[in-house]
């Protein structure tokens, strides 16, 4: 549809032409608001509107009332839900898991002289204007304002940062967003019901937002709509996304979490500047208003809703090695063997598409002829120090050997039609025409515990440590599943997909991991997150730690990417590697949660001999780091901290950070300034305070720019705050298996402080 530039269409969806059956819903002012049961619950007039360009009220359809519930919780949290469809306010599912000190607080009611106030153990938490309009009439030109609910939360009783329904009109008929809306499809069947439901609230001028998910996009996304429909990313330099999250941070230090799995819209003071606007493609809104003092406080909290990440093991911090793909249990030995022959630290080795009988064609077996013995492989690898991770997905292809068991034991979604010979296959991959027969359906519990236990688990059993759970972000839509339909269950496939390996992965082996592309709200319980096909170039790198970063301000501890991009240009698969491009990019691995190097060309060192001995110099880099990066990493576990920070984590009234995505914090202490470009030169901004140098021990002041800086290929500028200690590991290792982080040795960042040498 084309862009109209009016609310109605690009937001609303509503049929520019007005042709479509469906019709509009206004809320107006409350008509009851009363206390129940801890809650305060506001009944809504909703009005219907006539089927027209300009809103105006069809008062020849009588109101319909819904209930607007304001429920409590400490710490800081309000909760607002209404329903048009019968939904149930639910505590616990697979998406909100409460963490033991949320706790519902009762609401009260106070009358005031203008209506109510809404109070949470005597602290006002919000505001019911039920008062007249102020007038000062002297024109009848235009039809009064329809009625409009006024009502102002303040989830942590911070009444200087209001969030106030948005009732935004530029005249009465012509409206730029909806405090709370539904539209009603009245042609439809109930399983195919296109009813929906909107809210907006008030946004400042000046109100920067952040999150959303793993947004490709700069720091400040106002001025911004996002369609959260998860989808395959193709790259990290466009709209789609791989990871949507329906949870924002404002520059106010709130946030709001849409408690929903459904498609879904939000809007940041792009339809208008003045409201942000969140669109449910399910008539139910179920939105956590989050307060908090910093930007941590409000992502914890969110945490608090939505699960904490778990500590990954200590091998998974140390260097992965890939590429799409190894073939053979002998290449892949040979490779390892040259990394410890040659001296490079490395903990994991990866095997992509190429280990099944054919490419791509996911069995969850070994090639027998490639890979004759694989428990012996695996031993050999792992008394190398090699742990080992394996490539799939969670679609069943056409020729698989568990085709039939899948289709017969209905494990996999089950086509509504009979498909056409001619008609494209949903669900297959970027690289191959493989037909995938189905989507493994976790949704049932018999077909959860077939993938883990006839699936994954003879695999974990055998000594691998670790599954990518590649795709997930689509799922087969013309298919049926066994408890929802597939337009709800898109987003929150990820979810069921990665929760079921990771519980079999901590199951069998004890650590809790997988690889994980895909994601929803809850999914940062099972760590952990990569970027996905990023172009191996300086702007997939530079769109690499935009999403990086936004999905840290999403819930998000661990997130990697593949180092130095995933595929080439122009050709896909063919192009060489810019070996400037590859150290770069190493270095903001090294200073990453995790670091695996993957892609379509060669990925080892050796293959770039220009560059090796510099790579190799910041791979041990990497290991002396690791006492520093496990004790930031435990802390992120019980905080709402990532380890990839934007700076406005740590500096939220600083407002030249909302606007960097080009620097960030590793863990707290470490502010890292990756350097994108083959000139070698960036502008660095330094927040208040004293810095210094991590490589050279040079002291610099904060608070201001330094422009133009030089970076020679060997370094890249990283600062600590003076007076920071710093643990790091005293010896050169092969593997994390030959560490012990007890004999961590701390270095101590003040004036006498010479550097670190790479």
């Amino acid at each position: 549809m084309k862009q109209t530039n009016y609310h109605l269409f690009d937001f609303m969806d509503l049929d520019p032409a007005m042709q479509k059956a469906e019709d509009l819903w206004k809320a107006y002012a409350p008509s009851a608001v009363k206390e129940h049961d801890g809650d305060i619950v506001i009944t809504l007039p909703y009005q219907q509107q006539k089927r027209q360009e300009d809103m105006a009220a069809d008062t020849t359809v009588p109101q319909r009332a819904f209930d607007l519930i304001v429920r409590a919780y400490k710490p800081g949290i309000l909760r607002l839900f209404t329903t048009m469809v019968g939904d149930l306010m639910v505590e616990q599912d697979d998406v909100l898991q409460m963490a033991p000190d949320i706790q519902r607080t009762p609401l009260t009611l106070r009358k005031n002289s203008k209506g109510f106030d809404i109070l949470a153990e005597s602290i006002e938490v919000g505001t019911i204007d039920l008062s007249p309009n102020p007038l000062d009439h002297w024109s009848d030109l235009l039809p009064a304002p329809q009625p409009a609910p006024f009502i102002t939360f303040y989830p942590d009783g911070d009444r200087s940062k209001p969030i106030a329904l948005s009732d935004d009109h530029f005249s009465p008929p012509r409206y730029d967003a909806l405090p709370l809306g539904f539209v009603s499809n009245t042609d439809s069947t109930d399983e195919q019901r296109d009813d929906r439901a909107t809210i907006s609230f008030r946004c400042n001028a000046d109100e920067c937002f952040a999150g959303t998910g793993e947004r490709f996009r700069k720091m400040d996304l106002s001025g911004q709509t996002f369609y959260l429909k998860n989808q395959d990313g193709q790259g990290v330099n466009n709209r789609r996304c791989y990871k949507n999250i329906p949870f924002y941070l404002s520059s106010r230090i709130y946030g709001a979490f849409f408690h929903t799995t459904d498609y879904c819209k939000l809007s940041l003071a792009d339809h208008s500047t003045r409201s942000v606007q969140f669109l449910n493609q399910r008539a139910t809104i179920d939105v956590f208003l989050i307060g908090g003092k910093t930007p941590e406080q409000v992502l914890r909290r969110y945490r608090m809703l939505t699960g904490f990440p778990q500590m990954p093991p200590l091998w998974s911090f140390g260097i992965w090695m890939s590429r799409m793909t190894y073939f053979s249990a002998q290449e892949v030995e040979n490779i390892c063997q040259r990394l410890r022959d040659e001296h490079y630290p490395c903990d994991v080795i990866h095997l992509d598409t190429g280990w099944f009988r054919t490419d791509w064609l996911c069995e969850w077996k070994f090639n027998p002829e490639r890979f004759p013995d694989p428990e012996g492989f695996i031993r050999r690898l792992a008394k190398m120090g090699f742990k080992v991770s394996l490539w799939q997905l969670p679609y069943v292809a056409e020729g698989a050997e568990q085709i039939d068991e899948a289709r017969q034991n209905h494990y996999i979604s089950q086509p509504i039609h009979q498909p056409k010979e001619t008609q494209e296959a949903q669900g297959e991959s970027n690289f191959s025409s493989l037909d995938y027969a189905g989507t493994i359906d976790f949704t049932d519990k018999k077909a959860t515990d077939w993938y883990k236990d006839a699936l994954l688990k003879p695999l974990l059993k055998m000594g691998v440590k670790c599954i990518k759970t590649d795709f997930g972000e689509n799922i087969h839509m013309d298919h049926r599943y066994h408890a929802m339909t597939p337009e709800r269950l898109n987003n929150l496939y990820a979810l069921l997909y990665q929760r079921a390996a990771y519980e079999v992965t901590r199951e069998a082996t004890g650590d809790g991991i997988i690889w994980a592309r895909a994601a929803w709200a809850g999914c940062q319980r099972y760590p952990l997150h990569w970027g996905g096909d990023s172009e191996s170039s300086w702007n997939g790198l530079a769109g690499s730690l935009k999403g990086g970063l936004h999905l840290g301000l999403s819930g998000f501890a661990f997130w990697s990417h593949d180092v130095p991009g995933f595929h080439s240009t122009p050709d896909f698969m063919n192009s060489p590697i810019n070996p400037l491009v590859y150290v770069r990019w190493t270095q903001f691995g090294v200073f990453s949660s995790h670091i695996r190097y993957h892609g379509t060309c060669k990925r080892e060192p050796w293959h770039y001999p220009e560059i090796a001995p510099v790579v190799k110099r910041w791979w041990r880099l990497r290991y002396r780091l690791l006492p520093y990066i496990v004790e930031q990493s435990q802390r992120c576990c019980q905080s709402g901290l990532p380890m990839v920070q934007a700076l406005l984590v740590q500096h939220p009234q600083d407002k030249t950070v909302w606007h960097i995505d080009d620097e960030y914090y590793f863990g707290n202490d470490f502010l890292v300034c990756p350097v994108m470009n083959s000139k070698g030169v960036r502008d660095i901004y330094l927040p208040e305070g004293d810095w210094v140098d991590f490589f050279t021990g040079e002291q610099w002041q904060g608070g201001r720019w330094h422009n133009g800086i030089s970076c020679p290929l060997e370094r890249m500028p990283v600062f600590v705050r003076r007076g920071t200690s710093i643990p790091l590991y005293p010896d050169e290792v092969e593997s994390t298996d030959q560490m012990d982080l007890s004999r961590a040795a701390i270095a101590l960042i003040d004036s006498t402080f010479k550097g670190i040498t790479l």
